[in-house]
């Protein structure tokens, strides 16, 4: 038996610095969340030291709640939590599987449990990730089967606990309500993290990270305009943090294209192809008041 353990030759050994280091240059900002990703993975540490010393405690718990707005990086730190697991030796796959609603409810009797033990088969080794959970639970609807799937899902939270770990996300205050339905739910999910909505000076850095990700960048005017734009955007409906700033670098990616386009007898040098101008960023409907495209918080796919 060991008389002692090197956390420090674990820590390093393990490969979870370079998660962790990873999940930093992915997701600006967020600070309380990185924080309590740093803290269960040391938790998940000391509890591997505290076995190699024949101390006694309970497997910990790592079925997860992310609450907060769209665009916040849930997704981005589920992967990035899930290889965490996996490094430490707590999942055998570390993939993630994301669901809804729709991929666990069925729509008729008998259809629901089938709907859910093959997505649970699906995640076994890795993490489901359940995107808008509230959804499950629709108390109005005497007919409907979510209640069904999130029985379901307890039963295999508990059963597999070692195998599976069960990320539920969503609007905070709408998450609460669903926890309140099913207290057995609520005393399955260990660690309850909160995702802030990103400031204004977070979304410009978020921006730059993206041009710069892409070979494009902002001239000095259009760094203004952008801001104002971030301003403009976040008083509008469906605004979802950096899901909205991405698809808004996206349609100035078509601007500028189309500016260069529409002189394309000229030739252009490195500078033109990659300078982002005031005039695309103005050029946006959000100026007048409008939103701009689907709404951001629905992807067009999962």
């Amino acid at each position: 038996m060991h008389s002692s353990v090197d956390l420090e030759s674990a820590y390093a050994t393990s490969g979870v610095e370079d998660v962790l280091a990873q999940l930093d240059r992915d997701l600006i900002g967020l600070a309380p969340v990185k924080t309590r990703i740093r803290e269960i993975a040391a938790l998940l540490l000391v509890d591997q030291a505290r076995q190699q010393l024949d101390l006694s405690s309970a497997a910990p718990c790592m079925h997860m709640s992310f609450t907060g707005h769209p665009g916040t990086g849930k997704t981005t730190v589920a992967q990035r939590m899930s290889q965490i697991l996996l490094r430490l030796g707590y999942l055998r796959k570390g993939h993630v599987v994301t669901a809804t609603r729709d991929d666990l409810v069925g729509q008729y009797v008998g259809h629901t449990a089938p709907k859910t033990k093959d997505m649970l088969k699906r995640a076994q080794g890795g993490v489901l990730f359940i995107d808008e959970a509230y959804y499950l639970y629709k108390p109005s609807n005497e007919r409907d089967y979510g209640a069904e799937a999130i029985e379901i899902l307890l039963q295999e939270m508990e059963r597999s606990r070692q195998d599976l770990v069960v990320i539920f996300a969503g609007y905070k205050d709408r998450m609460m309500d669903f926890y309140r339905s099913n207290p057995g739910l609520s005393s399955r999910v260990a660690h309850h993290i909160d995702f802030p909505d990103y400031s204004e000076v977070e979304l410009m850095a978020i921006a730059q990270l993206l041009l710069k990700q892409q070979d494009y960048r902002f001239s000095d005017e259009a760094v203004l305009a952008f801001q104002d734009y971030i301003s403009r955007r976040r008083a509008l409906p469906f605004f979802a943090n950096a899901r909205s700033i991405r698809n808004a670098i996206e349609r100035l990616r078509l601007r500028h294209a189309n500016r260069l386009f529409s002189s394309r007898t000229q030739p252009f040098d490195r500078d033109a192809l990659s300078t982002i101008e005031a005039s695309d960023v103005r050029a946006s409907r959000v100026f007048q008041g409008e939103v701009e495209g689907a709404d951001p918080a629905k992807p067009l796919t999962t």
